[in-house]
């Protein structure tokens, strides 16, 4: 955890700019206790509003780093500004980099079929990163079975840094539910970080990341399974952001 954080809604927020995120997770993992890392953006903050679990997640993560520019703007205008975005798909590469300069053993769990190992054979190639694992199971979490195979997977792998590819709030819940039985490792939630990797979904252009409208991007692609997220879910974030506001002037 940084030195400073910051709440919008029911998010905690670091203020920590991108070496700073790299300096903390190297810390979490030397340090040998395990903990997790979140990279909040406007869906996470609307989800916990109304998910008392993804709350209960949010307030024990060991690191919430500003994923989206809505909420880098929002922070602004609480008076508590960010350094910058540090969103989550520019971190992995360097953290798969920075893995494989000091040895870390990362296990990839997450993405659809083939896209974990695809991820693993370009990081292994491009960083020298110690890749000990992938994995790409259906998650239920309802299922405890399997959530116990998942744990009994990572245990025997013995990572040092779990990146966790399930979307949120699905990731963010299994992180929650199973980090204290798998420590030391850190893990991260990191949505579609490993198909950009793979290559198997393209990234928005740079522009559109600086701008805040990367939302667009993802909704031309995937717009059957994102219009209710982007369309009706997300605006609530305003409603979110204006509670904030009223909360901290009291």
């Amino acid at each position: 955890m940084s030195a400073e954080r910051l709440t919008i809604g029911k998010v905690p927020i670091d203020v920590v700019d991108f070496a700073g995120a790299l300096a903390a997770i190297t810390r979490l993992v030397e340090a040998r206790q395990g903990g997790y890392v979140f990279t909040p953006n406007v869906d996470h903050v609307v989800v916990v509003d109304e998910h008392p679990e993804f709350a209960q997640a949010y307030a024990k993560a060991s690191l919430s780093l500003a994923d989206g520019m809505p909420v880098v703007w929002a922070a602004r205008l609480l008076g508590r500004p960010l350094p910058e975005r540090v969103a989550g798909s520019d971190l992995v590469g360097p953290l798969l980099e920075l893995a494989g300069k000091k040895g870390w053993r990362v296990f990839l769990l997450g993405a659809g079929p083939g896209v974990a190992d695809k991820a693993a054979a370009i990081a292994r190639e491009r960083w020298g990163t110690n890749v000990v694992g992938t994995d790409a199971p259906m998650v239920k979490l309802e299922d405890t079975a399997q959530l116990d195979r998942i744990v009994d997977t990572l245990n025997a792998a013995r990572p040092d840094l779990v990146l966790m590819a399930f979307g949120a709030p699905k990731q963010e819940l299994l992180i929650h539910r199973i980090f204290e039985r798998v420590k030391p490792a850190v893990l991260l939630g990191i949505g579609a970080s490993l198909d950009f990797i793979a290559g198997t979904v393209k990234r928005a252009p740079v522009i559109m990341r600086k701008t805040g409208t990367e939302w667009l991007f993802r909704l031309a692609q995937e717009p059957r399974r994102l219009w209710r997220r982007y369309l009706v879910n997300d605006p609530k974030f305003l409603a979110i952001l204006a509670r904030t506001l009223r909360e901290r002037r009291r």
